[in-house]
Formats: structure tokens, sequence, C-alpha cells
């Protein structure tokens, strides 16, 4: 599977169920939910899901929007260790599940996810070197 095959599968509908579902257990975490202020939920659900649109083939809003996606500077203000990572993935696997996604797409996202979340972190392990290709 590739990005467009994972995209032409799932779709814009499918990619927005799946943020939603992320979303949903943001704010009652312990770990992530202080890292999103509750007036903005909804920004941070419309940028992952517009990053995702562009990112897999689907429209260029986000580029549009924001511009280039920068995920390391703009992530730099967050605290991004072993632990956030590994809950990041956790309510993103929890996601992936109920969005409902095929066995093939949730592999192919739970990879891609995975070195995206290491990428990110700015703290601890996994920092150094990290490479990512946006596209």
């Amino acid at each position: 599977m590739n990005d467009q095959e994972l995209y032409d599968q799932v779709g814009e509908e499918g990619i927005t169920r799946l943020i939603r579902a992320f979303y949903e257990q943001v704010p009652g975490d312990d770990i992530l939910g202080a890292m999103y202020p509750a007036d903005d939920l909804p920004g941070a659900e419309t940028r992952l899901r517009d990053f995702l649109l562009f990112r897999l083939g689907g429209v260029s809003t986000y580029l549009e929007t924001r511009g280039h996606p920068a995920l390391r500077m703009r992530h730099m203000k967050f605290p991004l260790d072993q632990a956030a990572r590994d809950r990041w993935m956790l309510l993103m696997s929890n996601a992936l599940v109920k969005a409902e996604f095929s066995d093939e797409a949730r592999k192919y996202l739970e990879d891609f996810f995975g070195g995206v979340a290491t990428f990110l972190m700015n703290r601890g392990q996994g920092q150094a070197g990290a490479q990512f290709p946006i596209r």
C-alpha cells in the first residue's frame, strides 16, 4: 500500500472520522490533555485532518492555509518525550480501530504515525537525527 492507495481506500470521510475519534479521547487524557487548550481542540482537529489529507494525496488546504508543515518547529513548544509519543500512538491506535479501517490501512497508518511521532520527540531518546520525509 502507498499513500494514494490508502487515500483511495479511506478518502476524506475516513480521515475525518479517524481524526474525530482521536480528538474525542484527548480532553480526558492525563498526558496529552494538558497540551491541547480546550478552546483550540476544534482548531487542532482541523489542522491534523487537513495535514493528513494533504500528506496522503488529498486536497491541499493545509498548504494553502498554513504553508509548509514545519512539523518540528510547530511542535517544539510541547514537551514531547517517549511517554507523550507512546500515549499519542495509543490514542491514535484506538482511533484507527474506531474508524473501522481495513487491517492493511490500519497497519500502514500505524507505521506512518509511528515515524512521525518519533520524529517529533524533542525530549529524551528519539530526538537526535530523526528524519521524516514530508513529501
